[in-house]
């Protein structure tokens, strides 16, 4: 459950020229070196660890270089082994190592299925800047404390006034420059990682690679595909981008982020008032009226939360902390019983429920465990973007929020602010189209309806990318691949290790989620899939 919630992203032309000149950029044009083959360490049942040099620029290949993490679970069934599945679970910043290392082939309880385990070594690179490849850090503990237990006010665009907002940002760049160069942060774009791909590809010994990219790895991959669409073997996108969004227009795209987020907890209100008081007690048939009430009450009288070992660390629960957690748990189906008890929990005076989902599952802005994930996340897309150094764009997209009334648009208001103060600048980023042209056919996998990857803009990614296809998952979720039941798995699978596609407009169904009930097995077989139509 914590691992999907989490997931709240040469020999090619061009350069800093082009781009200055108004004309798609494609990056570098000097040559890698090529890199020294990979000196692997056992590091666990099956598993092996090991570093890779790449250039801080790909402009100056022979410059300063980092190390890059890397870790992969060696094949169960090296006699039938295809290669090296390359990974990116998303963010940006989900460190790929740990999701490798998460792989639990005897009780088959890991992110992929027994099948790919064996036919492919899977590979997880941290990307530069994530993880064990030199995380980016901005803030101190003691920073971090302070934010998941200072005061937001869900009436005010941000969550605080303006001014503090502006406080926040420069506290967090100050903070980033004091712990990392300049260059380094500069250097942290999907570009650069799709290169960095290419070379432990390279130090790998393999001539092409397979890929499976979910959220934000579904930048990377089709970057990659289209840097170097004669290395990919087979790829496929779990829970797209939209690249032109996230290249061109990343207010719209944060925008597109908060109406799917508004979109999952309106579902969740209709099936709890859909399914009746018998099932869903929560508001006594009226669980919008009942939640925006209970909002009300715990802004004016929040609850102290006990700690409870293993659950919570305790402190309080607001308005604003319940507002996360039913962002969170309403984007997330397996979530959903764990959201209702915890509504119904803090009508009666108990808030741990709620607090465990903001402390143990949401990224930002309240802290727990995952919040540290927030800062490479914000430094690498910084870098990807385009400059969002005017103040009133931001204050337009804040106001265009807030005006739809929706509940948790205080939440998205004022997003992008730290982009606004970024410090440094990637002058080559990549900025033509990610066609992937060249490559094998891709397979695009959209959820209709996903908390954070809207379905249009999987319908976007299928349409961009040359000769993709879009598989639908019914039901709500962000990522499809080993959440969702037979009919998504086979089809991967079958994408993955045959190059063989479903159908053009094939529908995976899905059991409808629960206000109440744990999540019951998905349809299987060919019973799962029918023609969109």
């Amino acid at each position: 459950m914590l691992a999907a919630a989490v997931l709240a992203l040469t020999g090619c032309t061009g350069g800093v020229s082009t781009a200055a000149a108004g004309r798609p950029s494609s990056g570098p044009t000097v040559p890698a070196p090529i890199p020294d083959p990979v000196q692997w360490e056992e590091c666990g049942p099956s598993l092996d660890c090991a570093t890779v040099e790449v250039p801080l620029e790909y402009t100056e290949p022979d410059g300063e270089q980092i190390s890059l993490a890397v870790t992969r679970h060696r094949a169960t069934d090296p006699d039938r082994r295809i290669g090296s599945l390359f990974i990116n679970p998303g963010g940006p910043g989900v460190p790929a190592t740990e999701t490798v290392a998460s792989i639990d082939a005897a009780n088959d309880t890991g992110p992929y299925t027994p099948e790919v385990v064996a036919r492919f070594d899977v590979v997880g690179m941290d990307p530069r800047g994530v993880g064990q490849s030199g995380a980016v850090r901005c803030l101190t503990d003691e920073q971090r404390a302070e934010q998941a237990t200072e005061n937001r006010d869900p009436r005010i665009p941000g969550g605080k006034p303006f001014g503090k907002l502006l406080i926040d940002a420069r506290t967090f760049i100050k903070g980033c420059l004091d712990q990392q160069s300049p260059e380094f942060l500069a250097s942290l774009s999907t570009d650069n990682v799709a290169r960095d791909l290419d070379q432990v590809r390279a130090a790998l010994g393999e001539e092409k690679i397979t890929f499976y990219g979910a959220s934000y790895g579904t930048v990377v991959g089709p970057m990659y595909a289209t840097l170097f669409p004669d290395r990919v073997r087979q790829m496929v996108i779990d829970a797209p981008v939209d690249t032109d969004l996230w290249q061109n227009d990343p207010l719209r795209l944060l925008d597109d982020v908060a109406r799917s987020n508004e979109e999952t907890l309106d579902a969740w209100f209709d099936t709890c008032r859909a399914e009746g008081v018998q099932v869903c007690a929560f508001g006594d048939g009226d669980p919008r009226a009942a939640f925006d009430a209970l909002i009300t009450k715990l802004e004016a009288k929040p609850l102290v939360v006990p700690p409870v070992e293993g659950l919570t660390p305790g402190g309080t629960l607001d308005g604003a902390m319940a507002l996360e957690a039913a962002r969170a748990a309403a984007g997330n189906r397996a979530l959903w019983p764990v959201l209702t008890a915890g509504l119904l929990a803090a009508q009666q005076g108990d808030g741990t429920g709620l607090h465990f989902v903001v402390s143990f599952v949401t990224v930002a802005p309240f802290g727990g465990p995952f919040a540290i994930l927030q800062e490479p996340h914000t430094a690498v897309r910084c870098v990807d973007w385009p400059k969002l150094d005017k103040l009133s764009e931001h204050h337009v997209a804040a106001k265009k929020i807030t005006e739809r009334g929706e509940r948790l648009g205080s939440r998205a208001a004022y997003s992008a602010l730290n982009c606004a103060l970024w410090p440094v600048e990637n002058e080559d980023r990549v900025t033509r189209e990610l066609t992937g042209a060249g490559a094998p056919p891709i397979l695009v996998v959209g959820g209709r309806l996903d908390n954070v990857s809207p379905h249009h803009w999987a319908e976007a990614m299928a349409e961009r990318l040359e000769d993709a296809v879009l598989l639908t998952r019914e039901g709500v979720g962000h990522t499809s691949y080993r959440t969702s039941g037979p009919c998504v798995d086979a089809a991967i699978d079958a994408a993955l290790i045959d190059g063989v596609l479903p159908a053009e407009g094939t529908v995976c169904d899905a059991v409808p989620p629960a206000t109440t009930r744990p999540l019951g097995p998905s349809p299987s077989g060919s019973a799962g899939a029918a023609p969109a139509g």
